[in-house]
């Protein structure tokens, strides 16, 4: 039986793409939210989600932070997409002739300079590649949708402008979430590990708690805050560090930070990929 592996989004997303790229064998699960992808490999349902965390343009996905930790699946891989946003319309529609151009909100203003110099207002859809369908069921040449150039395979659609985005570095970030965690496994590319934690109330936890990963050589390449269910005074920190939890320099570091914490929990430990460096 071919494994399936859950995303947020319809068939034609950068999701999808992702899957591709990083799942070519597993067939891919559409799910209406992060939440349904997410209980998907929870019930059984996939064995895998595939998971944007962060755009390089747009910055982070702010629902996924809120989730992962809650979630009850353990980050196992990730993958980064190059995404080409492009003009989609339908069969014999000219570029000239768009005059409305959907896509989700988040990847309209990657592309604002390029809708402003041709006139094109953009409009906001629930998803690129829903947006891609609902213009080919549409009909009207006026309209397209901004999305991958398999969401116009998929749907039948025409790439009437290519890779329009304003970023030429444009990548979103993506984590492979399982029900099982995997500590076995040493990456070529070296491992990252993540993490969230609480930092105990009292002067100066912060700073003292990073100090154990300065002193042991590790190096914390993210590092954001959020707050905790609406409270202002309850801060929970996201983090990414280069190590694996059985490194002696890492459990010095990760020793260090209990002491200034009220919670860690790790989220998991995973191959880097080749396409971070």
């Amino acid at each position: 039986m071919t494994r399936k592996i859950a995303i947020q989004g319809e068939l034609g997303s950068y999701s999808h793409e992702a899957c591709r790229a990083a799942r070519p064998n597993m067939d891919v699960l559409p799910c209406r939210t992060f939440e349904q992808a997410i209980e998907a490999v929870k019930s059984g349902e996939a064995d895998q989600a595939m998971l944007p965390v962060e755009n390089s343009t747009y910055g982070r996905v702010a629902d996924i932070h809120r989730l992962l930790p809650y979630s009850g699946l353990h980050i196992v891989d990730e993958a980064f997409v190059r995404v080409h946003i492009n003009v989609l319309g339908l069969p014999g529609a000219e570029l000239s002739q768009i005059k409305d151009a959907y896509s989700h909100l988040v990847l309209l203003p990657q592309c604002a300079s390029f809708l402003k110099e041709h006139g094109i207002v953009g409009r906001v859809s629930p998803d690129n590649a829903r947006a891609a369908r609902d213009v080919a069921e549409r009909g009207d040449p006026t309209v397209a949708a901004l999305a991958s150039e398999l969401a116009g395979e998929i749907y039948g659609l025409e790439v009437l402008a290519r890779h329009i985005e304003d970023n030429g570095d444009n990548t979103t970030r993506f984590l492979i979430m399982d029900r099982e965690s995997n500590y076995e496994r040493r990456g070529q590319h070296g491992m990252i590990t993540s993490f969230i934690f609480q930092v105990r109330n009292i002067p100066s936890a912060l700073y003292k708690a990073m100090g154990g990963f300065a002193t042991n050589g590790i190096n914390m390449v993210k590092l954001e805050s959020y707050m905790v269910d609406g409270s202002f005074t309850a801060t929970q920190f996201y983090a990414d560090i280069e190590g694996h939890p059985d490194d002696a320099n890492v459990q010095l570091a990760m020793d260090e930070l209990r002491y200034f914490t009220s919670n860690i929990e790790i989220l998991g430990t995973f191959p880097a990929s080749k396409k971070r460096h």
